[in-house]
């Protein structure tokens, strides 16, 4: 393999990291300084010298715009994520964040977790929408956590998506992966981890399809990627190679993507919750001129 493919699987970075480290001349083989597209060969002697560890990120409070409280109580809070808002801090990104949104507005979250992603039990993209719930007490935080890693969540989202999926109703069942040459994106890898999406065409257009999912795991981009290696990406979705031109026409300037609905055992007594978040303007509106167009 490359050296920055392997070492990026052997120590779990990514491969620009892994590249950065090569450049420096920090990855030696047998002795030799290697640069990142030189070849690893089995029974060989690696030396690396590894960057310093990052400082730790802080949560900063900070009012989001847009960020609606769906319910609240002493175990859960669980919110309407506005677009271009992430989830927690993370390396890189300085935008808003759910969690300092939250912070900012008083609410209490569970210290559970990373510094940064305390409270955090799931995720959804920067440029996606829609409801999520946070722990507040620690007790959620466990409860929640064990009942996504055992998928007893009900995770449902609405997608428009390029053209017409055949079957109209059935389960993609493919692994998904870091993506062999962007860090940025996913695909589907042979050796990635399992990724399953259900899902159904609800209403049909001329030049896109609206569709219902129900994801059974929860990978990074997974609804996207799985779409995407279909051949019917998300509309709007240009990362993953959707049609710029059918965007600008209906004014979507991100994935029409939206986290419908969450249902799950309350972590205080059991009983099953559900909640829902309706559409935000911009993907309402192009929802209606794809029905006006028929």
């Amino acid at each position: 393999m490359r050296v920055d493919a392997g070492l990026a699987k052997l120590l779990g970075l990514s491969r620009t990291v892994i590249a950065s480290i090569a450049d420096a001349d920090d990855v030696l083989v047998d002795g030799r300084v290697v640069g990142k597209s030189d070849r690893l060969t089995a029974g060989s002697m690696l030396e690396i010298t590894l960057p310093a560890p990052p400082q730790p990120i802080t949560v900063q409070a900070i009012p989001v715009e847009g960020l609606k409280i769906i319910h609240e109580d002493d175990d859960i809070i669980v919110v309407d994520k506005p677009v271009g808002v992430a989830v927690h801090p993370s390396p890189g990104w300085t935008g808003p964040t759910v969690v300092g949104g939250l912070l900012a507005g008083g609410h209490r979250v569970a210290t559970s977790g990373a510094a940064e992603r305390q409270g955090v039990v799931h995720r959804l993209d920067v440029g996606t929408t829609g409801v999520m719930v946070v722990a507040k007490s620690e007790s959620a935080y466990s409860a929640l956590k064990h009942a996504f890693k055992e998928r007893t969540v009900d995770k449902v989202y609405h997608a428009i998506v390029q053209g017409h999926p055949d079957p109209i109703k059935g389960t993609i069942d493919a692994p998904i992966d870091r993506h062999p040459k962007h860090d940025y994106k996913f695909a589907v890898m042979q050796d990635g981890k399992p990724s399953i999406t259900h899902y159904e065409v609800i209403e049909a257009f001329r030049a896109a399809s609206f569709v219902e999912v129900h994801l059974e795991t929860g990978r990074t981009h997974q609804i996207r990627v799985h779409f995407s290696a279909l051949h019917h990406p998300c509309v709007g979705d240009l990362t993953y190679g959707a049609d710029p031109t059918l965007a600008k026409r209906l004014g979507v300037t991100r994935q029409w993507l939206h986290a419908r609905q969450l249902g799950f055992h309350h972590p205080a007594d059991g009983q099953w919750v559900s909640y829902t978040s309706e559409y935000p303007d911009d993907l309402a509106i192009s929802l209606e001129k794809l029905r006006e167009e028929g």
